[in-house]
């Protein structure tokens, strides 16, 4: 249901290079009845889906290392990334987004995938919803080398870490990714591994 709370009464376009930046304005009425406008900038690069794949005989996931800009201008001075493998949906449904994702980037071509959840990623500043998954996988699965799409510019490593030792990366700091935490964190609390 639409909140009846909140009116856009503008929409200016700031970006629309990699995807759009936009500046909304909206009157929004508070608690205490009285209307206030304000203006906040929204990104808008669609919707994502990631995954994290695990092998319950060898006790192990597949994650993947790459470079993004972000992190580097923020302070991770080489600019690589341990993370789950995960992907923009481009018009797919989440589901087919990630089997394919996952066989460009790691290499494995996965069959049954589960829903875990859905999330706002950040909301202050980004529209992205991010639908999560996880997947068993076993060697046979393994098609390709993987290391992501070269017309998308990617060069993505893929690592098979121990679950317990991904674990502990989280603890030291090489792994820093938010969807990642997550993925593995719910293969433990719900006893997976």
């Amino acid at each position: 249901m639409q909140n009846k709370n909140i009116k856009i009464t503008k929409t200016e376009i700031l970006s629309d290079n990699w995807y759009t930046l936009n500046k909304v304005t909206y009157e929004i009425q508070k608690k205490d009845g009285t209307a206030d406008i304000q203006s906040r900038e929204a990104y808008d690069r669609g919707n994502g889906a990631t995954i994290l794949l695990y092998n319950t005989q060898s006790k192990t996931v597949i994650l993947t290392r790459q470079f993004r800009l972000p992190t580097f201008i923020n302070g991770n001075t080489t600019g690589m990334l341990i993370e789950a493998c995960a992907g923009l949906l481009d018009n797919d449904n989440p589901e087919d987004c990630i089997k394919r994702e996952t066989e460009e980037e790691t290499g494995y071509q996965i069959s049954k995938v589960e829903k875990i959840f859905e999330s706002y990623m950040s909301p202050g500043s980004v529209t992205e919803i991010l639908y999560f998954f996880i997947a068993e996988y076993s060697k046979e699965m393994k098609i390709t080398d993987g290391g992501g799409l070269e017309d998308e510019g990617e060069d993505i490593e893929v690592l098979e870490l121990s679950f317990d030792g991904a674990l502990k990366m989280i603890d030291t700091g090489e792994i820093k990714d938010a969807k990642t935490i997550m993925l593995l964190q719910h293969i433990r609390v719900k006893n997976i591994l």
